[in-house]
């Protein structure tokens, strides 16, 4: 065998070996990502099922949803809605409201609002705010975030949907009182939004924008 040959099939040889690992990894990539889909996918349900029952609906939650733009009422630019439905009928709807003015920034909420408007309930999902003091809001942490089930407009009386400091119903946290403060007033303000388009919110059109 000629050396040119040689260096040719060696070539080959290692052009043969770089296309496997290639494909390999590829092909590792494309499954680790649709296992940490999936699994993120699991933790939503899972979530979504804390708040609205797995056995009060018969749809995909994580399907039927909306996008909507009401940053005055709802937090952020841009909010997730799921809806929970059964027998094509509404039972609730799953609202990602961001409370802009935590103590330490933005915190992240799932909210369910029943299709009377009760509160099916209300978790923290990020936050930001002080180890032992703030993060009460945390359902691992305290009880307080359970204070919200089944609670809706009228009960409290909307003129007490605050802290009892402020003279409302709600407990706030000894040494950090803004937390709890704003938590409440984002989640009647998602109530009072969720009042003012409930069946908007039900549309099964892709996306809602721009209704204040």
């Amino acid at each position: 065998m000629k050396y040119r040959d040689a260096i040719l099939i060696a070539a080959g040889v290692l052009a043969s070996f770089a296309v496997l690992g290639t494909s390999l990894v590829t092909f590792t990539h494309a499954m680790t990502k649709e296992r940490i889909a999936e699994n993120e996918r699991q933790a939503l349900l899972r979530s979504l099922y804390a708040l609205v029952p797995q056995d009060s609906v018969d749809n995909d939650m994580i399907s039927d949803v909306i996008k909507l733009r009401a940053a005055d009422h709802l937090g952020s630019e841009e909010t997730t809605v799921y809806r929970g439905r059964k027998l094509g009928q509404p039972v609730a709807t799953v609202l990602t409201t961001v409370v802009p003015n935590g103590y330490s920034g933005p915190i992240k909420l799932l909210v369910a609002v029943r299709y009377d408007g009760t509160l099916g309930g209300v978790r923290v999902i990020s936050h930001k705010e002080t180890p032992g003091l703030g993060d009460k809001v945390e359902e691992s942490r305290s009880d307080w975030i359970h204070s919200f089930n089944d609670r809706s407009l009228g009960d409290p009386p909307l003129a007490k949907w605050g802290v009892k400091r402020d003279g409302g119903v709600f407990d706030q946290f000894t040494g950090a009182t803004i937390t709890p403060r704003s938590i409440v007033e984002a989640v009647k303000k998602t109530l009072l939004y969720v009042k003012d388009h409930k069946d908007a919110l039900y549309d099964r059109s892709p996306t809602i924008e721009n209704q204040g």
